[in-house]
């Protein structure tokens, strides 16, 4: 029966609560066809408890049910399969929440949304998408950079101040979307597309929070991944936390684990940078040093040379060597003087030994014709009246032969 009340005679919430309850409890067992999502297993609890979607529609219903129901369906129940299960709707009036107790569940194979993302992941990754090579470089400091992510959100806060903190002056260029549900996939391609065509834009953060696969399902569009790859301004990816991994996350240009992961990639910390230039130029100067260091050592080596510092030295020892192959020189010639002055006393003393001079002078003479100057050796090679030259060591005499 319908429940009677005024606004003099309002009814407890007790009574509504348990009138809602019995309503239900009515309502009997029924067979529930869904999508699991949020599939949660405590070690040491006997109770599982996960979230059965409607893969049409954006709705949701906690399901409760025995760990025994679950681990007999196998591995076959993960997140995303499609079952239909055999429950219970019960009503906690003092929580105010609808749940489903399932005593037996029957897997319809893998879930359809998972399929789908995994087709279209293939398809992508086939046409180079995903591929390193497209990937294009973050700029080293922005000065303008876009953020498109909920309205009043935690991950805009994320990005906002840790950004502004590490850079103070950054420019954040914001873009509101709505962030799941079927009107999120058009706001962030328009917002997308919005941020690119400004040129003092550098970079576009695309962030959300965590959240179930289905609020994730719009970062995994094929319509806004295409936008992303056609976009001329480098894309970084902040979906989630870091076990998440919607599409976008391969194809944007970078990917980070979180909004807050996001903000420090993006922009670097002004501390950081000038330590890093600090240190470099501490770097540098010390490197600088070691060098003019290195070559003071080289110029002060090569001038303790003998060459350079002493350079008349050298000279002093060549001329050192010409006076001592001079001498040399004057030796040689003088001993091969005297051995040939020797040779000669020598040859002179042999040839005056032989000469026919020494026996005139011992008072021999030679006598010959003076017709034919023919040397006489016998008395009868004359005859009286021949002429004669006569040799003494002196000189030479004429004579005639008188007798023979």
């Amino acid at each position: 029966m319908a429940l009677t009340s005024t606004p003099e005679q309002p009814l407890p919430v007790r009574t509504v609560s348990r009138a809602v309850g019995e309503w239900i409890h009515r309502l009997g067992r029924v067979w529930v066809e869904g999508q699991v999502t949020q599939l949660v297993r405590r070690p040491g609890m006997g109770t599982v408890f996960l979230t059965l979607r409607d893969p049409v529609a954006d709705i949701s219903l906690r399901v409760t049910c025995p760990r025994a129901v679950c681990d007999a369906v196998g591995p076959a129940l993960v997140d995303g399969a499609r079952v239909v299960v055999w429950g219970k709707p019960s009503f906690h009036p003092g929580r105010g929440t609808l749940s489903l107790a399932v005593t037996e569940i029957r897997p319809l194979g893998v879930g359809a949304l998972l399929a789908r993302l995994e087709q279209l992941r293939a398809t992508l990754a086939a046409e180079g998408l995903f591929a390193a090579s497209r990937k294009r470089r973050l700029p080293f400091l922005p000065a303008v950079v876009g953020l498109i992510t909920g309205r009043a959100s935690a991950a805009e806060r994320d990005v906002v101040e840790n950004a502004r903190r590490r850079w103070p002056a950054v420019r954040i260029e914001l873009r509101e979307v709505a962030v799941q549900g079927p009107l999120a996939v058009g706001q962030v391609i328009e917002a997308l597309r919005d941020l690119d065509a400004r040129p003092e834009v550098e970079v576009i953060v695309i962030a959300r929070g965590g959240g179930s696969l289905e609020d994730l399902l719009p970062f995994s569009d094929e319509a806004l991944l295409r936008a992303v790859v056609a976009a001329r301004t480098p894309v970084v990816s902040a979906i989630g936390h870091e076990q998440d991994a919607p599409l976008l996350d391969f194809v944007a240009d970078l990917r980070a684990s979180t909004p807050t992961d996001a903000a420090k990639r993006v922009v670097p910390d002004v501390g950081e940078q000038a330590a890093a230039v600090s240190q470099l130029r501490t770097r540098g100067r010390r490197a600088l040093g070691h060098r003019l260091e290195r070559e003071e050592r080289r110029l002060a080596d090569l001038r303790r040379r003998p060459v350079l510092a002493a350079p008349w030295g050298e000279l002093d020892r060549r001329q050192q060597d010409v006076t001592a192959l001079r001498a040399r020189a004057r030796r040689c010639v003088g001993h091969a003087l005297e051995v040939a002055e020797r040779d000669v006393v020598a040859s002179r003393a042999r040839m005056r030994a032989l000469s026919p001079a020494a026996t005139l002078e011992r008072g021999y003479a030679v006598v010959q014709r003076a017709s034919d100057g023919a040397v006489l050796r016998q008395p009868g090679e004359v005859t009286v009246g021949d002429g004669l030259a006569v040799r003494v060591a002196g000189g030479q005499l004429h004579a005639v032969v008188a007798d023979a």
